[in-house]
Formats: structure tokens, sequence, C-alpha cells
């Protein structure tokens, strides 16, 4: 039995939220915890009063109908994937011993105090003590990828006095009794007690098998169930993620916020203005104009008013803003997604935008904390050189003894006479192998300690086919080096290894296994009390390459303005080399700072040290800059951000455990800002965390952390972006991740151009958004001065409910999913055009109060210039031509054109699909226009569509449409001027990148045009028979379409002669 707290649970797994009956309500609650949810459920709750409702309730049902409905198919189509993967998962079959026979159960069956079965390659059904295995001494061996990320085989091993149970007949009989701690999510401990047999024998975490591991190369064990379901460690550390909002969202809720004010501001003073017309002139209407039932004063007339208003003038605000911006991110999701310039062949692994909610904030990052090995480096070891008894392996000279480069070497040593090599090794220099042949003692012996001194497990699947399994890839190179050349690890038991040695099996006593770490730095197979008056007996160089286009991403980053700080933890050499290897450190810095003090005082002073210098340089430079100690935080760090020179970090972890303490992180910030690069060495996780968390905290700056293994997982989930690298380290990283791909060179794509131009969109997509709301609803504010402060509207009901979610939805998402400033391959070449997105420049509060000056000047125009026309205007027949629904359908018409206008102007790339999208909502709006005032309308729905041929009247007057012109043009022409004045005397960056390659494509053609002019006369005068022998060289056919066929471009030439 099992004692446990708290009580004991079965084994079923939920990750799902809903089900069948609970879904409408829990997710309808969910939704309205959003606030602009709930503002428009109150806003349908007021008009469906009458006394304060001028608009019918469908102008809100509808569209918060259609928010909730896409929201709500979304979260079940997530929760389906969800209780897709629980099912598959709690359906599992596993052994199960019940009355002494082992029968097949589902996972989820499966209880505490279970005896499971295991056999080879299966998954951990849950969180087992170790009774017994096929292997002696109780060892077996697993797989934790999908617990920490680590891909290495892992040993572990049955207490003693159960490591005999291994038939089904013992193991019923077995009535032990475990008391262990209460569930917890530490991986590397647990703590418990069996009482078997009137004894008590302590439990450790090598006695445990965790869910999520797999057995490996062990042909069965028992375990027992100590924890199930949730409350196994690998379910207890899958908490929820923390949930991530963009800076732009953080923007958009205080704008809104701002909006609803300046609501209630315009609410109060129509409401006021209501008050006081009632008051002064509705009471001389009473006969006819009674007002309604229950109204008794003008102050409660204007009371009622107010609400009316609040009803009417919501749209500044409308619901469609937040389901397009959803939309918006989807599509660029799949841009992502979709992209085959970050797809790895070799892998055969595409990028993915695990999330939909930061994709804009990919075009604002300042910072990128990158974790080293499998990120920038390959993360597979390849033995590159060694040294033996003082004689160095591994460089090729020619006979002249100068070193032969790699481009230069001959082909690599031929090991076909070792039937047990492993093919896919090479080794160029031939000297070691002809030391091993003549019996060198020392490099037989160096081998032979390769072959020995490690953990690696073999897999024999086919005679000679041998496949190792190592703790590490260091680890692995080493003990294949010495498999080539002769030294071939073959087999292990607890007790003993066994190795063929030129041909010959030997096998070795195992005493004990003295595991690396970083105090001994070395693994031994022997016992620590020998490693007495030891002979060096050589060395080994173990190469981990960058990956492909590392230094080029970091160097295009860096020109991007983003800084590059890298936390590892290996040690400081290593990780230093790493740097000069990818640009990140060069030889040309000014100075490169190594902070490696194991006392406070020793950190601070080092750190100090570093700014005095840093001042000091910029001073002798000419800058200006007198340090003093005692300058404000803000203050110094702006200060040393502009020094002059280039200057490098690098901290060990001792003294980065020091630096983040409460009193010393600030002064460890600003000296690592004032850096181009940083590098952290020896980190553990939790402090590759708090390093990001610090920037964070300070500089209030776009963080991305990138990384490949487990020990990334805690610095991926806190920054704002965390992308994970599908490598060699398992997919912890990329599950805890937000985007992820398969190499780090595919970062420079994801930032400079999907990351730049999702901003760019969601930018301007927000910048028109509320220009053209304003432009549409502020006329209700002017037309409230005209009508008695009423609250009746100017558009009809169904313009108003159609306005956002039809006549204007599909131009501004086009737009906002497609639009981009420059081609990609420009993106790419000016780093400088990534800056706007850093700085937050293209939407902003200053952007946002631009655009609302312009709905408000839209609105203005978009009133008082059909007022003016309408005041005096006649038809052809001498007929008054003003009249409400002539007025409501050339303001509305007027409207519609003057924002698709400008949207136009707006979008920089214009596809087919922007096109359709902005004549297709014209034609829409003018359709369903004809639509409502048509007789067939009228005879069906004879209360809702009374106004027939309203607008085929309006709209056949001149004079209407001269005013729609008028308005239009009015409205459009300070924007091209402001926009013209603005691309002659103040270009941005993209303005003259654009110009640049129109210039370029110009000349281009020019050049093109007139080379093969030049060719058109020449071939004009050759003789016939030389145009004959060309054609047939050519194929047949004209030249003319030879040479459209050959460059790619349209044949041009006009005709000479």
């Amino acid at each position: 039995m099992v004692s446990c707290s708290p009580a004991p649970r079965n084994n079923y797994i939920k990750t799902s939220k809903y089900n069948i009956i609970t879904f409408l309500p829990i997710n309808l609650f969910e939704q309205f915890q959003e606030v602009a949810n709930t503002y428009f459920l109150f806003l349908l709750i007021l008009q469906l009063i009458p006394q304060i409702s001028s608009l019918s309730w469908f102008t809100t049902m509808v569209p918060l109908v259609l928010v909730l409905t896409i929201t709500a198919v979304k979260d079940a189509t997530d929760d389906y994937f969800r209780h897709r993967s629980d099912n598959q998962v709690n359906n599992r079959q596993s052994q199960v011993l019940i009355g002494g026979v082992l029968q097949q159960e589902q996972w989820m069956n499966v209880h505490v105090g279970d005896i499971i079965k295991l056999e080879n390659n299966q998954f951990v059904v849950a969180d087992l003590l170790l009774l017994s295995t096929s292997e002696p001494h109780g060892l077996c061996y697993i797989e934790t990828a999908e617990l920490d990320g680590e891909t290495n085989l892992k040993v572990r091993q049955a207490n003693p006095v159960t490591s005999e149970l291994g038939d089904t007949s013992k193991l019923a009989l077995f009535d032990g009794e475990v008391i262990c701690e209460p569930p917890n999510n530490k991986l590397d401990k647990f703590v418990g007690t069996l009482y078997w047999k009137e004894n008590k024998y302590p439990l450790s975490n090598q006695n445990m098998l965790l869910r999520g591991c797999v057995l490996r190369n062990t042909e069965w064990c028992f375990g027992l169930v100590l924890f199930a379901g949730p409350d196994t460690k690998l379910m207890q550390n899958s908490g929820r993620t923390k949930f991530k909002r963009t800076s732009i969202d953080r923007l958009m809720n205080t704008l809104v916020l701002w909006i609803f004010g300046f609501l209630v501001c315009m609410g109060v003073i129509l409401a006021i203005g209501n008050a006081i017309w009632e008051h002064e002139v509705g009471i001389c209407f009473q006969i006819y104009l009674p007002w309604d039932e229950g109204v008794h004063s003008a102050f409660f007339s204007g009371f009622l008013s107010f609400w009316s208003y609040i009803i009417i003038l919501n749209t500044v605000v409308p619901i469609s803003l937040y389901v397009s911006v959803e939309v918006i991110r989807l599509g660029h999701s799949y841009f992502i997604n979709w992209d085959k310039k970050m797809y790895c062949a070799k892998c055969q692994t595409p990028a993915e935008a695990r999330t939909t909610t930061l994709n804009e904030e990919l075009g604002q990052v300042e910072y990128i904390f990158s974790d080293k090995t499998g990120t920038l480096t390959q993360n597979i070891m390849v033995f590159s050189k060694c040294s033996v008894n003082g004689h160095s392996y591994g460089d090729i000279q020619d006979v002249l003894g100068h070193k032969v480069e790699l481009g230069e070497r001959p082909k690599p040593i031929d090991f076909s006479f070792n039937p047990l090599a492993d093919p896919r090794f090479q080794f160029w220099d031939p000297s070691l192998l002809e030391a091993v042949t003549l019996g060198d003692p020392h490099v037989h012996e160096f081998f032979r300690l390769l072959s020995l001194c490690h953990t690696v497990m073999s897999e024999e699947e086919s005679e000679g086919e041998l496949y190792y399994k190592a703790q590490s890839p260091d680890e692995g190179a080493l003990v294949t080096a010495a498999r080539n050349f002769g030294f071939v690890f073959r087999s292990r038991t607890p007790k003993t290894i066994t190795v063929h040695e030129l041909g010959r099996a030997i096998t070795y006593q195992l005493l004990a296994i003295l595991d690396f770490n970083n105090i001994r730095k070395r693994m031994s197979v022997i016992d620590d009390e020998v490693e007495q008056d030891m002979m060096l007996l050589g060395g080994t160089a173990i190469e981990d390459k960058l990956q492909q286009g590392v230094p080029e991403t970091i160097a295009i980053l860096t020109l991007a303005n983003i800084k590059i700080w890298v936390l590892t933890g290996d040690k400081q050499e290593t990780a230093v080399n790493i740097g000069y290897s990818c640009k990140m450190l060069t030889d040309d810095m000014t100075e490169v700072f190594v902070v490696t003090g194991h006392t406070v005082l020793e950190v601070r002073e080092e750190l100090r040290k570093a700014r005095e210098k840093m001042m000091d340089g910029s001073r002798s430079m000419g800058n200006g800059f007198s340090y003093q100690e005692k300058l404000s935080s803000s203050k110094l760090t702006s200060v040393l951000e502009a020094i002059a020179g280039e200057y490098a970090l690098v901290i060990n972890g001792h003294s980065l455990a020091h630096a983040l303490e409460a009193d010393m992180e600030v002064e460890f910030l600003e000296t690592a800002c004032a850096c181009k690069a940083v590098i952290c060495c020896r980190v553990t996780p939790l402090q590759k965390a708090q390093v990001v968390e610090l920037v964070k905290k300070y500089k209030k700056a776009v963080t991305l952390a990138i990384g490949d293994g487990a020990n990334d997982v805690s610095m991926i989930k806190t920054a704002h972006i965390g992308v994970g690298i599908s490598g060699q380290e398992g997919i912890q990283a990329v599950l805890a991740s937000d985007y992820s791909f398969a190499q780090f060179k595919f970062l420079q794509r994801l930032l400079l151009v999907h990351g730049r131009w999702s901003y760019l969109r969601m930018c301007k997509f927000l910048c028109y958004f509320f220009y053209k709301n304003f432009a549409f609803t502020m006329v209700h504010f002017w037309f409230g001065f005209f009508c008695g402060f009423s609250a009746q509207t100017v558009y009809d009901q169904y313009f108003i409910t159609l306005y956002n979610i039809v006549y204007t939805s599909l131009p501004v998402l086009a737009m906002g999913v497609f639009d981009q400033d420059v081609p990609e391959q420009r993106s790419m070449e000016y780093p400088k055009l990534y800056e706007p997105g850093q700085l937050n420049l293209l939407f902003n509060k200053r952007e946002f109060f631009i655009c609302i000056a312009q709905g408000i000047y839209t609105s203005v125009l978009m009133f008082f210039i059909p007022y003016g026309v309408f005041a005096d205007a006649t038809r052809a027949d001498g007929a008054q031509l003003a009249d409400y629904q002539s007025f409501a359908v050339t303001v509305a018409t007027s409207l519609v054109i003057v924002v698709s206008v400008q949207i136009g102007l707006d979008t920089g790339f214009w596809t087919a699909i922007n096109h359709f999208f902005i004549w297709g909502s014209l034609a829409t709006y003018f359709a369903i226009l004809f639509a409502m005032h048509s007789d067939g309308l009228f005879q069906m729905f004879p209360n809702q569509f009374r106004f027939v041929g309203n607008a085929q009247n309006t709209l056949a007057q001149p004079t209407v449409w001269l005013t729609i012109a008028l308005t239009t043009v009015v409205c459009i022409m300070p924007v091209v001027a402001f926009r013209f004045l603005k691309l002659d005397l103040k270009p941005e960056l993209s303005d003259t990148v654009r110009y640049t390659q129109r210039v370029r494509k110009k000349q281009k053609v020019d050049q093109v045009t007139t080379t093969w002019l030049d060719i058109h006369d020449a071939w004009r005068g050759t003789p016939h028979v030389v145009q004959v022998r060309a054609q047939e060289e050519f194929g047949h056919g004209s030249w003319s379409e030879w040479s459209q066929e050959a460059m790619g471009i349209p044949w041009t030439v006009p005709h000479r002669g």
C-alpha cells in the first residue's frame, strides 16, 4: 500500500476546459470577463429600454453575437484538440497486476498502489517506485526528453530488497507500505520510506520512474504506482503559462478608456443641450411634440438623452475592432507557418507560430537573450584534435611544414579496415592512425581510456551495427573516435565493460563511476582514492561548430539596434571563444570586461571599475562626460548608453548571483546595457530568467529569449517573446515557446521581415480603424445641435449596423494582412528599417490623436458640406431637395467613398485581394442601398423599409453627386498635400528605400532595353544564313520571343526602320 497526502487519485488527466454541458455557460462567463464585451452587453440592455433608445436592438446584437460566436468557435476548436489529446493519453494500454495476473488496463484506470509492468520503449504510465527489472542488480535505463528535454539515457535502480521480485507470483504477495512526500514539481528530488517485513528502507529519486519517461535498453521492469494523474511530477510541472500581451494591447486598453471618457463627455454635452432646448424651446411644442410617458421635466429629458447618445455614439469603439485584430494576427501567424525560407529541409522542420497574440511584438524587440549550446552552435560534437604524450594530432601540414586549410585538405582517413567503425566519423591526420598501427603504447592507452571512461550505452541492432547513447554529445564524440581507431566499446553490465581492442575482446571490471562535475572537471571509472600521482597521458579537442549563418545573423540584428546577450551554462573559456566565432566579440572592441568576483564587494568593485573605464574612454574621445558616483540611476544609464567605443561584458555565474541581488542589480544593468555584447557563463536556468526579468523591469523594452533545451524554458517563459529551437536537446523549449524553428539564422527573418511587417500592418490598421469610426460617429454629434438634441441619428439603423461589419471591414482587413512598405529583400538589406518599431513610432498616443483629429475633421466636412448645400438646393423640377432620408443617403454615400479613397491612399502594397475588397465593398454598399429602398422589400416588410425609391431619386440628382465629389476632395486633398510635402521635405528611411528601388529598377530596364536595341540592330544586319543557324541554336521562333524567354522580361523594343 501507499501512504501519502492528499488522498490518492486515479490516473485520469484532463487538460481540457469544457464539456458539452458546461461549454456555453463557462465560455460566455469567460468572454464577459473582457471589459469590451461587458460594455457592449450593457449597451444592448440600454437599447432594450424604449425611452432612451433611438436605435433598434439588432444594431448592437448582431455584432456582439458575431464576436461571441467567432470566439466561442475558436475556443471550442482548441478545446476539442485538448480533448482528443487527453483521450489519446488516457486510453493508452498498460499491464496491471490484478489478482496475480497481468491484465490490460487503460491508463486512466490505473490507481495508486497498482503494480505495473513496463516493456522496452514504453512510456512510463505514472510516477512509479521501481521494484524489479530484467537487468542484474535491478538496473534500468530511461530517457527523460519529455520531462527535462535531455535525450541522454539515465540509470535507475530498484532497492535491493525488491530487486528479486522478478515474477508475478512473488509480486502478488508484495505487501509493503510506502510513506512519501506529498505531490510536488521537483523533478530531481524524492523522499520516501518503504516499510516491508518489519524493516524500513529509504527511497530516493534514483528509485523512481516518472511519468513521461521512456524505458530504454531494458527488456522489462515492474513498478509500484505512487503518484497518478494530476499528482505526477510531469503534470505538476505543466502549470498554466503566463498570458502574454503586446505593448499595443496595453496601449489600446488605455486608449479605449480615454475614448470612453470622451464618449461620456460628448453625452454630457448633448444631454445638457437637450435639457436647455427642452426648457427654452421644446416647451412651446408640447401640443404636438409631447414628452414621452414618464418624462415630466427638461432635466429628466436630458438625463434620458445622455443614455440615448451613449448608445448612438458607442461606435467610436466598435466591437468589430477586437475581431479584426484577431483575424489579422491569425493571418500573420499563417504567413510565418507557410514561409518556405524558414523551413529546414535537413530536419524537415517548418517554422511555427505557436501563438497568435504576439506577432506585432516581433517588430519591437530590443534585447535578445540566447542560449549557446544547440542555439548558436549545432550541439553536434566532433573529435577534432588530440595531444598524446606531447605529440599533437589533427593538423595536416604540407611538404613545407605549413598548415593545410580545410578547403585544401585531402580526403579523410579511410576506416574501412575496421568493420565496426562509424561511417559518419571523419579525421584527416593519418599520423594518428599510423601511431595506432605501429603499436605506440601511449596512443593505445589513450584510446583505451576513451573507450572506458564514460557512461555511454551501446545498442547493437544487428551484427556490427553499433548505436551509442551518451549523456552528453562530447562524451559520445570521444567514444566514437576511439571506436574508429580500433578501440570499440561494445557493451556494459553494472560491473563490467567490454571493449574490442584492435579486434580482440577484453572485459574490464568496473569498480566505480565518478561523474564529471565542475569541481573535479573530469570523469573516471576508477575509485577516487587512487587518483593520486597520475600521469598526464594526453588531451582532446572537441569542436562544437556554429550553426550556419549565425555570425551574419548576429551582425545584421546588431545593425538593427538589437542587443544580444548570451546566457549559457558553459564555462567562460568556451563561451568567450564562441563569442569571438560568432562575431559578438571582436579584436576591435575597446575592451572586454570580465567579472569573476566571488564576494559582493569584489563584484561591485569590478562593475564600478568597468563603468569608470567606459566614462574615461568617452572623456578621452571628447564626448565631454564626467563621471559622478552619485548620479541618479536613470541619468547614469542614459549617459552610459551614449558613451563612445565598443565594450563587452563577460560575467560568471557565481558573480552573477551577487550582481542580481536587490542592492546591486541596477549597477549591473547599467554596466551591461552600456556594452555592445554581454555573455553570462555558468548560469543556472533560474538565473537566466532573473536576467530577463531584470531587463524587463527597468528598461521597459521588448525582450526575446531563444533556446533549445529544458534549461531554457524558464527564460523563454519569462521574456515577452519566447522562441524555441527544435534541436538536439528534446522539445521542452519548443513546447514552452511562442515561436519555433530549426536554426538560429531564421530569427533574422522572423524579426526583420515578419515582425516588422506585422507591426507596420497592425499600426496602419489601428490608425485607419479609429479614423474611419470617428469620421462615422462624430456626424451624430454635429447633427445633435440641429435636431433639438433629440438623439435622432443621421444614418438609418441598417447602415449603422452594416458599416463596420460589411461596408468597411474587408478593405482594412486586407491592408492589415497583406500590406508592406518595402519588399522582404529590402527589409533584410536595410536593418535600420526595424528601428521605428523599437521606438514605437507608428502607433502611439500622438499618432492616435492625429487619427482622431483627422476623423473629426472629416466628420465636420461630412456633415456641414451636405447640410449647407441642401439648405437651398432644389431638384430639376423645382421642388425642395432637402429631406431627412435624402440627406442621410448623401452623407452615408460620401462617408463610404471618402473612407474607401483614404484606405487606397494608406495601402502601400496592392494585391488583387485589396482591389477586390475595396471596389467590392463599394459595390456592396450601393447594392444594399438600392435593395433597402426597393419596392420588393417594402412589400415584404412595410414597417421596416418605408422609404421606397429614396436612394434612386436622391442619387439621380446631379447636385447630390457634386456634393459627394466636393466632400471627398475637401476631405482627401489636405491628406494628399501633407503626405507629399512630408515625402519631399522629411522622408523616412522606408521612403528612401522605395525611391532607391524604383530608380534601380528603372535604370535596369533602361540598360536592358538599350542593350537589346543594339543586339536587335546587329541582328537585323546579320546575314540570313547566320540568322537561320542562330534560330536552330536557340530553337524555333522569333528572336524577340527567345529574348523575352531568356531574360524573363517583356519584349519592349520598338520596331526601327
